[in-house]
């Protein structure tokens, strides 16, 4: 009975984050199921819009795309990546990502000794570590694109949507212990507290412990896309894939994609950073939601940044959706000119199509 009563304030404790709807006089209630199963978006439009213009005007301006050329010998030595991109795109996307990472065109020395730009050390000699995670950055980009699309969708990334013009994303995350929640996107156990018995047993083993570490990951994945339980869930059933929208398919979708990235991508380099960038057990920094959606439901309200620059496509050549553009595009986002701000209307609750 302790278990069940333990339960049950879990529950509660995980929906009591989206109490912060209920005393605005803005919130909006957006019906997305059968009535009477509780499923609903709760948002606050203001604050929405806010956050939509706050980014608006944040974004880099979209640069002008580069002369249609098939790729040909490049004059630029040690290229180990984008060595499949016409010389016009590739020195598109070096100065957009001076823009995106290193907080403004022209911060080429972030990566690059400009006495040599080819080398991979700097005049005293040091290893340019920038250099070597950049080029993994470069590489794990292009698989997210073409091969994550269960995930991203037709929205795709850039450096841009996690750096968003600083050297370190939001939401990196190091070891810190074994019952580690953000273990979950890299070496973690699955999710799974599903029961119906209060008793443990060889065919329940679902324990009080287990069912707080589920809620408390369940709880830091609501934060980071500023949603509340039923944007994935049906909450008269929880466990029920068959009763969830089509967001609950997407989420685990990304859970996989981060799993990859973080054994794959990230973690390796942990021999390739600078100490300082380090954790305090040694390890690499990693990604967890937060760090690609930071509070929003789509990056950047799923503005589709990636789809105006070909060299961080991978083998993606199509950037178009078959849903309808009102289940896929929830906000209007006009890509920027070099000279103007974007434009940006009235944000659209997330449809079924959401990432």
């Amino acid at each position: 009975m302790r278990s069940a009563r333990l339960t049950a304030l879990a529950v509660l404790s995980l929906l009591a984050t989206g109490c912060q709807f209920f005393g605005s006089k803005d919130r909006v209630v957006v019906q997305k199921g059968q009535r009477g199963t509780a499923m609903e978006i709760n948002y606050v439009a203001a604050a929405q819009q806010a956050g939509l213009e706050d980014m608006a005007r944040k974004l880099p301006a979209i640069l002008p795309p580069a002369p249609e050329m098939p790729p040909g010998p490049s004059p630029y030595q040690n290229l180990q990546v984008l060595n499949d991109v016409s010389v016009a795109e590739f020195n598109r996307t070096m100065t957009s990502m001076a823009t995106w990472v290193a907080g403004g065109a022209g911060n080429c020395a972030y990566c690059h000794n400009i006495a040599n730009f080819a080398a991979d050390t700097y005049p005293d000699g040091k290893e340019i570590y920038t250099k070597a995670v950049a080029r993994r950055m470069i590489a794990m980009t292009r698989k997210i694109n073409s091969e994550w699309t269960e995930h991203i969708g037709n929205t795709g990334v850039t450096c841009y949507t996690c750096h968003m013009g600083k050297p370190l994303p939001s939401g990196l995350w190091f070891y810190t212990d074994e019952n580690q929640i953000l273990r979950h996107y890299l070496d973690g156990a699955g999710a799974r507290v599903t029961t119906r018995q209060i008793a443990p047993s060889n065919a329940n083993r679902t324990s009080v412990k287990q069912t707080e570490w589920t809620y408390a990951l369940m709880i830091s994945q609501s934060n980071s896309l500023g949603v509340n339980c039923t944007f994935c869930h049906n909450s008269r059933q929880f466990a029920s894939w068959e009763q969830a929208p089509p967001q609950r398919v997407t989420a685990f979708a990304g859970i996989q994609m981060l799993r990859d990235i973080n054994t794959n991508y990230l973690a390796p380099l942990a021999s390739v950073y600078h100490p300082s960038r380090l954790g305090p057990k040694g390890d690499a920094p990693k990604a967890q939601c937060l760090t690609c959606h930071n509070g929003v439901y789509k990056p950047l309200y799923g503005f589709q940044m990636a789809k105006h620059y070909p060299a961080l496509w991978g083998g993606r050549t199509d950037w178009s959706s078959p849903l309808p553009p009102a289940y896929t595009t929830p906000v209007a986002v006009v890509a920027p000119e070099s000279s103007a701000a974007p434009a940006v209307a009235a944000p659209v609750v997330p449809g079924p199509g959401g990432r």
